[in-house]
């Protein structure tokens, strides 16, 4: 008989092990008691309370639960401890700043514009710091300015670590030192790797707020100190100068003389309306409109002769072109004619500007991108075509009344201007009348009542000279004193030239800022030089 088939044990499953307790830092371990546990219990006792109050009955296990569950999160979020910060990472010590030491290598000082020829050598450059820039701890370009140029110094991190380095700025005056190379793209064609540097004045900060490019015209003319350390103002200057010397080339090739006249005078010249009055020791003077009668006493002694000398015209006009101070380039020349006189101021503007533009041609098409030799001949118009002009193209004296400009009538600036600018070429404007222009013109041969006398007018300025030739003869010279209610016992010097040995002569005046405005575009006459002066300004 076969024996029943036991069941197999029922095993008994191995107990689990109590999961253990979660710290209060998420680390597993035994279980540590929170510090809010008995709080807790309390708090909880207390809600289970209320609710079997509220709800008339017993709470369940689950809603007791739940109360607990709530109640633990906000003891937690009440007695979290707050997240420690990771503490900042120690900031880079600065390099310390030291003391430049010159190394002993000789480096000769030379001016900017003789640099190129210095290439690859070490040299010493003073100046001012046009433009500054840093790049990071390691870096930094300066751009010199001395006068005569621009030049751009690289300065490693050893430049950078001098004691001085954080006074640099704008406009400070420094020296720079070390070795040239040549860089296409740097000012020049060259650079300085600097190998030593020093401070020799520090720019104040407030630097910027005296002139900039949101700055009014009057802060700007106070300010033109610092205004004219500019490229535009500076190169304006430069240039201003070097037409000066042109000019004085010009004539010193043509044997003439350099003279130099006064200032404070007596006597006037182109009418009382415009005279500066002054007190000299007690007695009334004034300054002087212009040196021409003082050249004229000259010519028996020297011949050909010339001057570059202030003079003052106290005219209350505030246009573009009017100054009350400007630089006069005046000359005088005996036994010429009238058409003498106008070659000779053809040959001149021509000839000083086609040199200008060919020695400082770069410098002057960055100011006047469209300048170009004037064309000749020069127009020859008579005042009278001039205004036949003006009737022609309508264009007013009372433009209200439709009035028209007849002879006799002084033409203005405005359509002065807008004739020439129309026919765009310089103008010979000849033979104004007699009663509009100065006691000391020599009256036309075949018409006395016109002068032989001359303006010339240039496309974008209008009249930059003024000309003629003298009356030499002694009694008509007298008649034009009378005419004009002029005493002619202060003028004897001036009589006596015509009692001592007359003869034929002429000569003209030209207004050097206005032969800057034109040559190098400029707006207003007041930028053509260096410390303006018209009515309302006598500063700085």
């Amino acid at each position: 008989m076969q024996e029943p088939t036991t069941p197999p044990a029922t095993q008994t499953p191995p107990e689990k092990p109590e999961k253990e307790e979660e710290g209060e830092e998420g680390q597993r371990g035994s279980y540590e008691k929170p510090p809010y546990e008995d709080e807790l219990q309390a708090a909880l006792a207390a809600e289970i309370a209320k609710t079997a109050q509220e709800t008339g009955k017993e709470v369940s296990l689950s809603a007791k639960k739940k109360i607990e569950k709530r109640l633990r999160g906000d003891f937690k979020k009440k007695y979290k401890k707050p997240t420690p910060t990771a503490s900042p990472a120690p900031a880079a010590k600065a390099p310390e700043l030291v003391r430049l030491v010159e190394p002993a290598t000789p480096a000769p000082a030379f001016k900017i514009h003789t640099l190129q020829l210095h290439a690859t050598q070490r040299v010493s450059v003073f100046g001012w710091v046009h433009q500054f820039r840093q790049q990071g701890a390691k870096l930094a370009f300066v751009v010199l300015r001395d006068g005569t140029g621009f030049l751009q110094c690289v300065l490693g991190a050893p430049m950078i670590q001098s004691v001085d380095f954080p006074k640099i700025s704008r406009e400070a005056s420094v020296r720079m030192v070390g070795t040239l190379r040549l860089e296409a793209r740097a000012p020049g064609g060259v650079e300085l790797a600097v190998d030593y540097w020093e401070l020799i004045g520090t720019s104040a900060p407030d630097l910027e707020t005296k002139a900039n490019a949101d700055s009014l015209p009057d802060q700007l003319l106070n300010n033109r100190h610092i205004v004219i350390r500019g490229e535009t103002s500076s190169s304006v200057l430069r240039m201003r100068s070097r037409m000066l010397f042109e000019l004085r080339k010009f004539f010193f090739e043509r044997h003439f003389e350099e003279v130099t006249c006064p200032t404070i005078v007596q006597t006037q010249c182109e009418g009382g309306s415009t005279l500066f009055p002054l007190t000299y020791y007690g007695e009334p003077a004034y300054l002087t409109q212009s040196s021409q009668l003082y050249l004229e006493t000259v010519i028996p002694a020297l011949g050909d002769v010339f001057t570059v000398m202030p003079s003052y015209r106290a005219e209350k006009s505030l246009t573009r072109r009017h100054l009350a101070e400007y630089t006069h380039f005046e000359a005088e020349m005996p036994f010429i004619s009238f058409e003498n006189l106008l070659q000779t101021l053809e040959d001149m503007i021509c000839t000083v500007v086609e040199r200008m533009l060919t020695q400082y041609h770069d410098e002057i098409h960055l100011l006047n991108p469209e300048i170009a030799l004037p064309p000749r001949p020069f127009l020859r118009m008579t005042y009278a075509d001039a205004i036949r002009w003006l009737q022609e193209h309508e264009v007013w004296k009372e433009p209200e009344t439709k009035t028209p400009y007849t002879y006799g009538d002084d033409i203005p600036e405005k359509p002065e201007r807008f004739m020439v600018d129309t026919i765009g070429r310089p103008i010979f404007m000849t033979r104004f009348p007699l009663a509009i222009k100065a006691f000391y013109m020599k009256k036309c041969p075949d018409n006395p009542i016109e002068t032989e006398s001359v303006d010339v007018l240039m496309p974008g300025i209008g009249e930059i000279v003024g000309g003629s030739m003298r009356n030499h003869d002694l009694e008509d010279l007298i008649r034009q004193y009378q005419a004009n209610g002029i005493p002619p016992e202060k003028y004897y010097w001036y009589i006596d030239q015509r009692k001592y040995g007359t003869c034929p002569h002429g000569g003209f005046g030209l207004g050097v800022e206005r032969l800057i405005c034109w040559l190098l575009k400029q707006e207003h006459i007041r930028t053509a030089c260096l410390y303006p002066r018209y009515m309302g300004r006598a500063t700085p």
